[in-house]
């Protein structure tokens, strides 16, 4: 997947919080990756935040499925 077709759907202050998301959007068949997944687990709580990322075409489903866990 190309980074320049992806977008932020949401920041995480931990990397569990946003593997539960990418979980979640996986299982609905949308493409998810983390950035900052390991900074953020080695960091405090919230100083470098998880960002979920996804297909910018997918945003507006991500986000529905994201609200309604």
């Amino acid at each position: 997947m190309k980074a320049n077709n992806l977008v932020v759907l949401s920041e995480y202050n931990t990397a569990m919080e946003a593997e539960l998301a990418k979980t979640v959007l996986g299982s609905a068949g949308i493409y998810a990756e983390i950035e900052n997944e390991i900074m953020s687990s080695l960091y405090p709580t919230g100083i470098i935040p998880s960002k979920l990322l996804v297909r910018e075409e997918d945003t507006e489903t991500a986000k529905r499925l994201l609200t309604q866990r």
